[in-house]
């Protein structure tokens, strides 16, 4: 009778690695087992886990399966940390045969959520100093960083040394600030992971107390009644303060169909107050101030409110006065014409204003304009012509007659005198 062949091994067994909670299985193929049984071992510990296809531990999360042929299973459900080891697949021969796969069970990481892990989730006063710390757990070992969640750098101070460090991201389960700044407030995020995903993130908020500051960049607004109008201050504090808007007056303002106050926030220290005056009258003119307090300390600043008047360019002419013209009509020479230009341009230099001679022109009765040619101009060898008049009045003409000649001499003359004077 031939003998049987011995029993063998078609392929080795395989190594795995996988996540903590998942699933996994080995498998192991034996040709020609004859009688021969199939257990399954854990190497380190040397516990065996299963004969054949009866399960020996008592751990519901093992399993074997077997296809009724030469291929058997053990199966691991919801693996856990301490499942990682050595399992072998074994051959009760003589002797014994038997062949070996190792499991390594990783774990993402996790942050400890215990005050020691997280301290200094933090609070100081401008200049002193914040430690935050974040310890991580996991398989392998996660690395720790932090950041910044806006995107800032990380500004690292030493005492006693101006220089500083302004880094992207900081590694380390500690991070210290020191002299902090109001700049450094915000959230912080500390990142743990070591290759397996996820990674994990915990978000710690950094505060820094300080005193209120005000900034006022237009201390003075005009603006015109019946407009509306908007004034702003621009505030920091920390921690939140109250803010409110005040006439010089001592009258504090709250929001009305007048007056609209608003809020603007920026950043986790710095906001903007808005106020806007509507319908601007007289009495809304004057000193406002806007006020911010916290338990640090109370900052104020001032805007003053003038009234902005608007000129109205009327398209309406005045009505002229009409008065009679008693300039002679320009002369025919071009040296003269030169000469009055001039003469003209020299207002200053005129023994009379231009509001005296208004005056004057006014006063005057309307008589016909005679150009220089056709004016009686005294001379040496000819008599003025209020001469000629008392020479008819002697004649015996009435003396209402002799009147009027008189008043029309003296106006001649005037209009003589005014003509020397332009020329």
């Amino acid at each position: 009778m031939a003998e049987q062949p011995e029993p063998e091994f078609l392929g080795p067994l395989e190594n795995h690695t996988v996540t903590q909670g998942r699933d996994v299985y080995f498998t192991c193929v034996v040709n020609h087992l004859s009688s021969y049984k199939v257990a399954w071992i854990k190497s380190d510990t040397k516990a065996i886990l299963a004969i054949h296809t009866h399960m020996v531990a008592q751990n519901p999360r093992l399993s074997v399966t077997h296809n009724g042929h030469n291929t058997w299973m053990l199966h691991v459900s919801n693996v856990q940390k301490n499942d990682s080891g050595t399992y072998m697949c074994q051959i009760n021969t003589d002797p014994m045969r038997s062949q070996m796969g190792n499991l390594e069970v990783v774990i993402p990481p996790d942050i400890l959520n215990d005050n020691e892990s997280t301290q200094g989730s933090g609070v100081a006063v401008e200049g002193g100093t914040i430690t935050l710390r974040c310890y991580a757990t996991g398989v392998p070992e996660p690395t720790v960083v932090w950041k910044r969640e806006g995107g800032e750098k990380i500004v690292l101070r030493h005492d006693g040394i101006r220089e500083k460090q302004a880094l992207p991201q900081f590694s380390g389960e500690t991070l210290t600030l020191t002299n902090v700044q109001r700049t450094d407030m915000g959230p912080y995020l500390c990142i743990a992971s070591n290759g397996v995903p996820p990674s994990v993130i915990k978000r710690l908020i950094v505060k820094v107390h300080f005193h209120p500051l005000i900034k006022v960049s237009n201390q003075l607004v005009a603006a015109p009644i019946a407009r509306d109008v908007a004034i702003q201050c621009y505030v920091e504090a920390s921690p939140k303060a109250m803010n409110h808007w005040m006439r010089n007056t001592g009258e504090k303002l709250i929001p009305s169909d007048k007056y609209v106050i608003e809020e603007v926030p920026i950043n986790e220290y710095s906001l903007y107050m808005n106020l806007t005056i509507r319908n601007l009258e007289k009495r809304d003119f004057g000193g406002y101030t806007c006020s911010s307090s916290n338990a640090l300390g109370k900052a104020e600043g001032s805007v003053r409110l003038q009234e902005r008047q608007i000129i109205i360019k009327s398209t309406s002419t005045a009505s002229t006065p009409r008065y009679i013209e008693t300039k002679p009509r320009k002369p025919p020479n071009k040296d003269k014409q030169k000469k009055y230009k001039q003469q003209k341009k020299k207002e200053t230099g005129d023994s009379r204003s231009e509001e005296d001679q208004e005056m004057t022109t006014l006063l005057l009765p309307e008589v016909k304009t005679q150009s220089p040619s056709q004016m009686s101009v005294p001379s040496a060898s000819r008599s003025p012509p209020w001469n000629h008049l008392h020479r008819n009045t002697a004649v015996g003409l009435p003396f209402e007659t002799s009147c009027c000649y008189t008043f029309i001499g003296f106006v001649m003359f005037q209009l003589y005198t005014v003509y020397r004077e332009i020329v």
